[in-house]
This record gives structure tokens, C-alpha cells and sequence, in this order.
């Protein structure tokens, strides 16, 4: 399996297109990712394999009869949208993603291994400024990582 790391700043067009990141399109062996909404108002993107794995766990733990349940999967499954790669290696982000993560015009692409991210720069700085105490207390929570 190749997986997407790295940290990407790109723009979007007034189209809603996206310049991919060269290097993450050779990690993927299709021309076509899912896009859905994210967490923290980013988009998450998955390979088509990804997606197929994180849906089904998703649908598999909700239930239908939980309003809890019924949240998540219509925040996550609902919206998502296959986007296909143009011939320049763009992808044009829906409207309505683009408005549920303010993309404007910097926007900033994360490889997180098995899915990628992607930002408005500004909220990505801002998301970063404001999590720097969560994520130090997060990280010692990972005792069992070893060097």
C-alpha cells in the first residue's frame, strides 16, 4: 500500500480547481478521488479503495435508529463526490465542499497516510494555533512509541 504524507500550499481557482500535488497523484493508481466533508472544516479525500474501507466500517457501527449515529454518517457519507483529475493534474472541488471548508484562494493539501486533507490555509493556521495544547497532551498519550 503507498501512503500520503507531506504538506502541500497551493491555490483554487475561481472554478474551484485545485492543482494536486504531483507527488501525491503518483502514489494513487486511479484518476478519480472521493472528497467529503472533513473535521475541523477541511475536506477529507480518498482513493476509491479508501473510501469503499472507510464507508462500510462507518455504516457498519452506525445505526439507523441512533439520532448520534444518523449525524455522523450524514456529515461524512452524504455529501461525498467522485472528482475526477483534468489533463493538468486539477481537481475541481463541488461548490458546496468549497463553501463547508471556506476555500478561497490558498488552500493547503495534507498527505495523512491513507487519505489526504484539504484546507484553507488561513483556517489550517488558525486550526494549528489554537490545537497546539491539545496536541502536546495527545501526544503524550502515545507512551508506547519507542525509538
Amino acid at each position: 500500500m503507498n501512503l500520503f504524507t507531506g504538506e502541500y500550499n497551493n491555490t483554487i481557482d475561481e472554478k474551484g480547481r485545485v492543482s494536486f500535488p504531483t507527488k501525491l497523484r503518483s502514489v494513487m493508481d486511479q484518476n478519480v478521488l472521493i472528497v467529503t466533508k472533513g473535521l475541523d472544516r477541511c475536506l477529507w479525500l480518498f482513493t476509491a479503495n479508501e473510501w469503499e474501507t472507510f464507508q462500510s466500517k462507518l455504516m457498519n457501527n452506525a445505526s439507523m435508529m441512533k439520532s448520534k449515529s444518523l449525524s455522523v454518517v450524514r456529515h461524512f457519507i452524504a455529501p461525498a463526490q467522485s472528482v475526477e483529475f483534468d489533463k493538468t493534474g486539477r481537481l475541481s472541488i463541488p461548490q458546496s465542499l468549497r463553501e463547508y471548508a471556506n476555500l478561497s484562494k490558498e488552500c493547503t493539501v495534507l498527505g495523512i497516510a491513507r487519505y489526504m486533507e484539504l484546507w484553507d490555509m488561513q483556517t489550517y493556521k488558525d486550526y494549528l494555533a489554537a490545537s497546539d495544547d491539545i496536541f502536546h497532551e495527545a501526544a503524550e498519550e502515545f507512551n508506547d512509541i519507542n525509538f
